[in-house]
């Protein structure tokens, strides 16, 4: 069985990265926007700022949907533990939840059985 010669291609961006890094890259980027004509600019910096944008607008999301899931998880679990006749102590040790929280929580489980 004939044996295949190993090695890295430096004129792909793969072998080129795994080579001399990222670095090299953002040097090339920098080089073409320093060429870049006072219009260039201007759109560039717009489209920069709109990517900021909504990169920001979805990390906000993703960490208020991320909050919201686990406090809605919470509240499944302090409703079952006192539908199984948990102590509210008991329930509060178990997540973390104050007593308050818990006690918030409790009239709930009327309104979801009716």
């Amino acid at each position: 069985m004939p044996t295949k010669e190993r090695y890295i291609n430096l004129f792909t961006d793969y072998g080129f990265k795994k080579i001399f890094g990222e670095e090299p890259n953002k040097i090339f980027d920098t080089a073409k926007i320093a060429r870049f004509t006072p219009d260039q600019i201007r759109s560039y910096e717009k489209i920069i700022k709109h990517y900021r944008s909504m990169k920001n607008f979805f990390d906000t999301a993703f960490d208020e949907g991320k909050e919201e899931g686990e406090q809605k998880k919470e509240r499944e679990i302090v409703i079952n533990g006192l539908r199984q006749g948990l102590d509210k102590e008991v329930i509060a040790s178990l997540t973390g939840l104050s007593l308050e929280a818990i006690e918030k929580i409790a009239p709930d489980i009327h309104e979801e059985e009716s």
